[in-house]
């Protein structure tokens, strides 16, 4: 019999295939005693070739996967199998203490991570504590007979089933047989879901307990329209389901003809709709599903990739790289953001009480000057190429701004000095994330030349609410009228001042929130690139008019969440 579990519809579609649980292991072990240690030393030894074998294949397929560069990781992790003298020492200590290998592995590792990670100044050298504790895990679980799961090596297809995806686990997805998933935790506005909707694979996030339901190999359903996940369904739901996915792909196809057109309301109004990409790689998916702009390229991406802080120069060729690939069509990078829930092994921050209210993204940037200057240089090289702008993230003041934007023009004049080109127009603007912010836009947009509301952060601050948090989960209200109220003052001050305004944030694709946007004002609509043609069709059928008309109800007379989502149904009937 099947069973059915109820979570958030995070990324559109429909995935039928079998579980891949993307679970870690459990690892834990008894020291104990032993008499024969040569034979303790044979199994450490066979634990050891077995977890070789296993990333000379990793190794193979991140390089076919995602590239030479990617693949060097793995490398690393070979050479740490290999150093004599870690092994040698864990040796010594099965010989000498007469203690399983286990218990030898762990402790001698435990010595060499806390050692490398008590290096500070060493940014390389603490990286390889992370090393050696991803390689301690692979020979432990050879040891303890459990397997650890290597996404880079699924070669079927799969639903892939997991407690929480992070970035790193997402970058080793391959989309030819990763049909769609299905986590424990998470919103709409997780890392995990924005990363489905960028490689446009179905998903369900926050969907309680698949990783105890679901069994390994498991069939399983998962509709990401309307955030379901069936496990072991029967052949009659099966085929109820292959109907909706077709239904689905012939939906798609009907907006695939509005690729080339441009974004015009029934009574002629144009907005512009544009896309959210993490790399230079998104600028293509871009492209396909016909965004007529990048509003929010997410830079930091470039530092969670590499395995140090990236140079001026590797920084120049991806931004050189994505403005270039969209031929003309602008491109808005955030400048790093950094902080809250997006950390660098190799830029260890304070430990903190509240990551999300401390020290992160611009502020960040301003105290680490090396970093944001290097970054800016890298941005206004690439400008020469293209129709780049910038963005600064997580502005509260007006001091911030200024002198985020003094900094940056310093390095622009810098390199006018030196003859390195750089575009004679591009506009520097921040994004509108904080309520303070908000509050003071007037003053704000007498200094930025535009506007872009990251309603994700916009949101958890006004309800003091953290996103990420199961348990106050309900206070995500994107159309709670006070948040409403918030985003219609960042759009009039930005107009007043006769600047545009953008959004960001995920609500910019969410069909209730659009109508409401759209008679707003809001001038660009950016958002996962896989939302892109179903807002462009939903924006035809528009009449700005009464969607003026919409916009004021749901700030003036409606009260809660429930009752704007109401008044929004009721127009577009």
């Amino acid at each position: 019999m099947s069973k059915m579990l109820k979570g958030i519809a995070a990324s559109d579609g429909i995935a039928i295939a079998k579980a891949y649980m993307l679970v870690q292991p459990d690892l834990s072990f008894s020291q104990v005693s032993i008499e024969d240690p040569e034979s303790e030393i044979k199994r450490l030894d066979t634990a050891v070739a077995a977890a070789s074998e296993d990333l000379k294949l990793i190794k193979q397929k991140a390089a076919e996967n995602l590239g030479a560069e990617e693949a060097e990781v793995f490398e690393a992790h070979l050479t740490i199998l290999s150093d004599p003298e870690l092994m040698g020492n864990i040796g010594d200590k099965i010989k000498n203490d007469k203690v399983n290998a286990e218990a030898a592995l762990k402790d001698v590792t435990d010595m060499f991570i806390s050692m490398f990670e008590g290096m500070t100044d060493n940014a390389y050298m603490q990286e390889r504590a992370g090393d050696i504790r991803d390689v301690t895990k692979r020979v432990m679980s050879h040891l303890l007979g459990v397997s650890i799961p290597n996404p880079a090596l699924i070669d079927q297809e799969v639903v892939v089933v997991a407690h929480d995806l992070t970035p790193s686990d997402t970058a080793q997805l391959n989309r030819k047989f990763v049909k769609g998933f299905i986590t424990d935790v998470g919103g709409r506005t997780s890392h995990s879901a924005i990363m489905s909707r960028t490689l446009e694979i179905p998903a369900v996030v926050g969907a309680g307990d698949p990783t105890t339901a679901i069994t390994e190999g498991d069939m399983v359903i998962v509709d990401g329209i309307n955030g379901d996940g069936i496990i072991n369904p029967t052949a009659e739901e099966i085929s109820t389901y292959e109907a909706k996915a077709k239904a689905f792909s012939d939906q798609k196809a009907e907006w695939e003809e509005l690729k080339d057109a441009k974004t015009v309301t029934a009574d002629g109004v144009h907005f512009d709709l544009a896309a959210n990409i993490g790399t230079p790689k998104d600028v293509a998916g871009a492209l396909d599903n016909g965004a007529e702009a990048v509003g929010l390229f997410r830079s930091e991406f470039l530092y969670m990739d590499a395995s140090e802080l990236p140079s001026e120069d590797d920084q120049f060729e991806a931004y050189k790289a994505a403005v270039e690939g969209m031929n003309g069509k602008q491109v808005v990078v955030r400048t790093m953001d950094i902080g809250g829930d997006k950390e660098l092994p190799y830029l260890p921050l304070p430990e903190e009480m509240n990551p999300f209210l401390g020290y992160r993204a611009i502020r960040i940037s301003l105290d680490r000057q090396d970093i944001f200057r290097t970054q800016l240089r890298a941005l206004l090289r690439a400008s020469h190429y293209g129709q780049l702008a910038i963005m600064f993230p997580m502005i509260a003041t007006v001091n911030e701004f200024k002198a985020a934007k003094a900094i940056y023009v310093e390095e622009r004049t810098k390199l006018i000095d030196a003859g390195v080109p750089v575009a004679e127009k591009l506009e520097v603007g921040m994004m509108m994330e904080i309520p303070a912010a908000v509050m003071n836009g007037d003053h704000l947009a007498k200094y930025a030349d535009f506007f872009s509301i990251g309603t994700n952060d916009l949101i958890q601050y006004s309800m003091a609410a953290d996103r990420g948090n199961e348990q106050v989960s309900y206070l995500y209200q994107p159309y709670n009228p006070s948040i409403l109220r918030l985003i219609k003052m960042v759009i009039d001050t930005a107009h007043k001042e006769g600047k545009w305004a953008g959004m960001c944030g995920e609500m910019a694709g969410d069909q209730i929130a659009v109508p409401i946007l759209a008679g707003m004002g809001l001038d660009e609509f950016s958002m996962s690139a896989s939302s892109i043609l179903k807002t462009r069709s939903l924006m035809k059928k528009l009449d700005t008019t009464k969607m003026k008309e919409l916009a004021d109800k749901a700030v003036t007379d409606c009260e809660t969440n429930e009752e704007v989502i109401a008044l929004v149904e009721s127009y577009m009937k």
